[in-house]
């Protein structure tokens, strides 16, 4: 954290976790309907006893949490901020504090560094013990021996996604009505820090991308209509990313999600009433995700979403991403017949990096590791400041 900048902390509550799995018996507060789901909470496919199942609507830290605001040194109030979404799997927010201060600096905007359900500080800190993880891992790798990038890192989330895919689209969504919630909170002047009349723009790195696009191009009662969403490392749809790594997903779950969200989606959403309801009864936000997992099918909705807002998308993505990769995101960003004039920046740094750590800290060039994240932020901040 800069000299120039301050973090702060403020409470929340998601009041969209009633959509979580866990009970049978579901309510649409938009359409004043009662749903019901009779599946099973999870299978016992991926699982090693009950070790990281808890019911999804039963986890506190989820529901009630804290999020932090990087602001300048001194301001009493803001007029401005941007949302800086994170990547995957992700429980520390060490990195992304220097990424805040950059746009901070650069924009003046203060930047609320918001998690993803059941990520970073909304996660049970046991999915992020060592030695039990360790535990979970060895136990998982010696059920699934031919499991590719299992590690301690990813075992709590890959079991999770193995047993139960549709968790993705779940968390997903409570996030999308939770940005919601904090936007329509201080719209209504209840933000002890952020000015009612407030504008608003989006970073999003990685899987945080996916969210970013679908609050942008879902553009709930207008309120995105001027927020400009820079993209880093991302932009590209579900099934164009590959996420198996040991910081990311083991290949066991991302087989798992494959089958569930690309091939066989549909044949699955028939089979679950609630899911039906929010992927193709009057939510546009579930149309959206549903355009934003598989490229070909969700091509005719989706381009012509992006063209509407070409204007107000910007990515840069890095050449050596073999994770969420550069011509992918050009591929999704600028339409199959690259008629949709979103800019795409692809960069690369001269040493190693990857996408799970683009700017790493513990390594010797310090000087070539900083050049490059000035550049990044640089063109960052010009995009949000010009024009």
């Amino acid at each position: 954290m800069s000299h120039n900048t301050v973090s702060k902390a403020y409470s929340f509550e998601s009041l969209s976790y009633p959509i979580l799995p866990g009970v049978t018996d579901y309510h649409c507060v938009k359409h004043k309907l009662d749903l019901r789901c009779d599946h099973p909470f999870h299978t016992d496919v991926g699982t090693i006893k009950d070790n990281v199942h808890i019911k999804d609507i039963s986890v506190a830290e989820n529901k009630d949490f804290t999020y932090q605001i990087v602001q300048p040194q001194g301001s009493a109030s803001t007029q401005k901020v941007t949302f800086l979404f994170h990547g995957f799997n992700e429980k520390d927010w060490t990195k992304y504090l220097s990424w805040a201060t950059a746009i901070c600096e650069g924009t003046g905007s203060s930047v609320i560094l918001f998690p993803i359900a059941f990520h970073m500080q909304r996660a049970p800190k046991y999915w992020s013990s060592m030695r039990a993880m360790y535990t979970l891992s060895e136990e998982r790798k010696q059920r699934y021996p031919n499991i590719v990038q299992g590690s301690l890192s990813n075992v709590a989330i890959s079991m999770r996604l193995h047993a139960m895919p549709q968790r993705f689209i779940w968390s997903g969504l409570q996030t999308y009505y939770d940005v919601i919630q904090l936007l329509e909170a201080c719209k209504a002047g209840e933000h002890p820090y952020i000015q009612k009349d407030f504008e608003f723009d989006i970073f999003a790195y990685s899987i945080g991308g996916f969210l970013a696009q679908i609050l942008k191009l879902t553009n709930y009662k207008g309120y995105f209509s001027n927020t400009k969403v820079c993209l880093f490392c991302s932009g590209a749809t579900f099934n164009r990313l590959s996420p198996v790594s040991k910081f990311i997903l083991d290949s066991e779950a991302n087989v798992a999600l494959y089958s569930f969200l690309v091939e066989h989606f549909e044949k699955f959403v028939l089979k679950d009433p609630v899911l039906h309801h929010y992927i193709h009864e009057d939510h546009l936000e579930g149309k959206v995700f549903l355009s934003m997992l598989n490229y070909q099918k969700g091509r005719t909705v989706r381009e012509e979403l992006l063209k509407k807002y070409e204007k107000d998308l910007y990515a840069i993505t890095l050449k050596k991403d073999t994770v969420i990769p550069s011509f992918e995101v050009i591929n999704t960003l600028q339409g199959a017949y690259r008629n949709i004039a979103i800019k795409v920046d692809e960069m690369d740094f001269d040493r190693e990096y990857t996408h799970e750590n683009p700017f790493p800290s513990n390594v010797g060039n310090r000087e070539q590791i900083e050049a490059d994240f000035a550049e990044v932020f640089a063109k960052v901040c010009a995009f949000y400041t010009n024009g």
